[in-house]
């Protein structure tokens, strides 16, 4: 294994402070969204820190989104089992319902290059264009963040209770094959993800306090310490070399209440070398 590559906090930007936990961060529009977990907003905020609310989730957590390639928002209310459509009012109308499939909540989304979006939770859906939904894989533990591939050849799922990525092959028509373990992580527990160039992926790690990039294998590249559990990152900024992070203090499942209402979450942005591919 390549000696780590490690960056302190020092050359860490924070971008927004007084947040709740940070989600689904993407790089859309020249700007980084991402869900405000506690508040139910969705919130677009630029380099610059200049920030907006884009809309309140009527739901509590946890939601999540992502975008169709014809521009529509989507928006997964995990605790009433639908994927939600942003319309250009900004109101929101069903575009799928999951209960068929899982009434056990949906925790993330990924959208593909084709229009497929991945959602997971009790199990993993495929959910087309048109709203129509079918159950493509089951049996995680603790299914998180997602990623395609650039070429939509592959899907990464975070498994973190199981501290690992798990890879599917995608099919012409969206469907899985061919599971296989990606990497192991050893003492890593991944929440969201996101793939670069050189088909290395980031993952964000809770309990440990940083961002991970690591290889298919397990080859650990580079290390971001933070001085709070990471939720998700991404890549973006016009030429996708900036990692932002959504960190906020964690204390547990049993007081999640209570370190929400602390407001201790952070959007924090650090250069790297490696520019962002894939989805989202």
């Amino acid at each position: 294994m390549k000696e780590e590559k490690e960056q302190s906090e020092a050359r860490l930007k924070v971008l927004l402070t007084n947040l709740g936990f940070g989600e689904s961060p993407r790089w859309h529009a020249n700007r980084l969204w991402f869900a405000n977990w506690g508040t139910q907003q969705i919130v677009a905020v630029g380099v610059d820190g200049k920030h907006e609310v884009i809309i309140e989730v009527p739901t509590t957590l946890p939601y999540c989104f992502d975008w169709l390639p014809d521009g529509r928002l989507l928006i997964v209310s995990g605790p009433e089992n639908l994927v939600l459509c942003m319309q250009p009012d900004r109101s929101l109308v069903t575009h799928a319902d999951l209960k068929s499939i899982s009434a056990a909540g949906w925790n993330e989304i990924v959208v593909d290059g084709r229009g497929d979006a991945y959602v997971n939770g009790g199990a993993l859906a495929l959910v087309k264009g048109d709203g129509s939904v079918q159950e493509v894989a089951a049996d995680f533990a603790f299914p998180n963040g997602m990623a395609i591939t650039p070429d939509n050849g592959t899907l990464i799922v975070a498994e973190s209770h199981a501290r690992r990525l798990t890879a599917f092959e995608i099919e012409a028509d969206g469907n899985l094959k061919n599971r296989r373990v990606w990497a192991d992580l050893g003492d890593g527990v991944p929440d969201g993800i996101c793939i670069d160039t050189e088909n290395a992926v980031w993952y964000a790690d809770v309990p440990n306090k940083r961002c991970v990039r690591v290889r298919e294998g397990g080859e650990v590249c580079q290390v971001v310490n933070v001085d709070r559990g990471c939720f998700a990152c991404m890549l973006g900024g016009t030429d996708r070399k900036s990692l932002f992070i959504v960190a906020a203090t964690w204390l547990g499942f049993p007081r999640m209440s209570e370190a929400l209402q602390a407001r201790t979450g952070q959007v924090l942005m650090t250069r790297v070398d490696v520019p962002g591919a894939g989805w989202p």
